[in-house]
């Protein structure tokens, strides 16, 4: 099953409801192609029917039948929480998720995050600069860095952390697949930290899919007059946090 999964991952460049529909209709595979395909494949990968895929994501809606990946696959096992935010991130979110990081770090958590611009970058950049360990996951193909600006982060993400995807290849980028992506950031994650937001955003979408497996949304407040998606999620449930202690506390008591 689990060459299967991985040659229509392959084939339909892992798109989710493509390799569902084939795998319901039993497509005949082509040994060929198969061939071909897999000595394209340079990363490594781990399917839903293998033993080390990450136990967390069989839980979740759509679990993504393979993750490309580079880097060490077993900090998924850790203490994981995602770290996301808005990309044009003001001075303010910018020391918000530099200093909650920092701290986070200091309790051996993992950083998860999306590798975007803004909240994304500083949270694993401030990872690394702490000494730190955390997960990218990427809505691009596993060989292709976006935004490329992030070409010397994405080369240390592969060396000495972790850098998955569920698109192989150079899979180009797409709106549609940035979304569905945050599922994957939120499932690895024990629960999930918004630093600084919109009220329409992607982060907006990723703080959905933390609500909708179970996980904690934290918010840390932002001014009245400024971006308002932390504040509208704080008034729709999420938990307000002002220092890392308040995420500590709130986890023991869990």
């Amino acid at each position: 099953m689990e060459e299967l999964v991985l040659y229509f991952s392959l084939k339909y460049e892992g798109d989710f409801q493509s390799i569902y529909n084939a795998l319901m209709r039993k497509e005949q595979v082509d040994e060929k192609l198969r061939c071909e395909l897999k000595k394209k494949l340079k990363s490594q990968y781990t399917t839903l029917f293998s033993h080390d895929y990450p136990e967390q994501l069989k839980l979740i809606n759509c679990p993504p039948f393979v993750l490309y990946y580079y880097g060490d696959l077993s900090l998924v096992k850790e203490k994981c929480i995602g770290v996301v935010g808005m990309r044009e991130v003001d001075d303010y979110g910018k020391r918000a998720t530099q200093d909650f990081v920092k701290q986070l770090i200091e309790q051996d958590y993992i950083i998860v995050s999306g590798m975007a611009r803004g909240v994304d970058t500083i949270a694993h950049q401030s990872t690394i600069n702490k000494n730190g360990k955390t997960i990218a996951v990427l809505g691009t193909g596993i060989e292709y860095c976006y935004p490329r600006e992030n070409r010397i982060l994405y080369d240390e993400l592969k060396l000495h952390h972790l850098i998955m995807s569920e698109y192989p290849f150079m899979t180009a980028p797409k709106r549609k697949l940035f979304p569905f992506r945050n599922r994957i950031i939120s499932g690895l994650s024990n629960s999930l930290l918004v630093t600084q937001a919109r009220q329409k955003s992607g982060t907006m979408i990723t703080a959905g899919y933390a609500l909708e497996q179970g996980k904690e949304v934290y918010c840390i407040p932002g001014r009245y007059d400024d971006y308002n998606g932390c504040n509208e999620l704080i008034k729709q449930g999420a938990k307000m946090v002002t220092n890392v202690l308040d995420i500590i506390e709130d986890e023991d008591l869990g």
